[in-house]
C-alpha cells in the first residue's frame, strides 16, 4: 500500500497531476516535511534508475535555470539536498520530480511495457474536482 505523499510523487511524475498542482502541494509542507518529500524524491530517483544522462533534461523541464544551486549540485551527481537552504527546497523539487518522471517513464517503457504488479505503475487517474 503505498502512503499519501507516494501516490502524489508517482501521479506528477507519471504526468497524471499537473506540476503546479505538485508544487502548490509541496509548499503547503513545512520545512522539514519538505526535506522528509525530498528525501522520498531521491529514492525513488535511485529506484527508478536515473543517470547522469538525464540530468539536462530534467533541468530543462524543471523550469529552473541550470545556474540554480539544486541543478548545479545534480549536475554534479550530488544529491545532498537536504542541506540545502529553505529557499532552495521548492526548485529542488521540481528538479527531482522533473527527474524522476524521465527516470521512471524510460522504466515503465523498457521494464514493464507488457504490464506489471508494480501498484505506483497502475495508478487511477487523481479525481479532478478536489471539492
Amino acid at each position: 500500500m503505498l502512503y499519501g505523499h507516494e501516490v502524489i510523487l508517482n501521479e506528477l511524475a507519471q504526468g497524471l497531476r499537473p506540476t503546479a498542482e505538485g508544487v502548490e502541494w509541496f509548499e503547503g509542507h513545512s520545512e522539514d516535511d519538505q526535506r522528509k518529500v525530498l528525501h522520498a524524491l531521491v529514492l525513488f530517483c535511485h529506484q527508478a534508475r536515473a543517470c547522469e544522462d538525464d540530468v539536462p533534461e530534467s533541468i530543462a523541464r524543471s523550469g529552473i535555470r541550470p545556474t540554480h544551486t539544486p541543478a548545479v549540485m545534480l549536475a554534479k551527481w550530488r544529491f545532498g539536498m537536504p542541506d540545502l537552504p529553505a529557499h532552495e527546497l521548492g526548485k529542488s523539487f521540481r528538479l527531482l520530480v522533473a527527474l524522476f518522471g524521465i527516470a521512471d517513464t524510460r522504466r515503465r517503457t523498457l521494464r514493464c511495457a507488457g504490464g506489471c504488479g508494480h501498484e505506483w505503475h497502475n495508478l487511477p487517474n487523481p479525481p479532478t474536482d478536489r471539492t
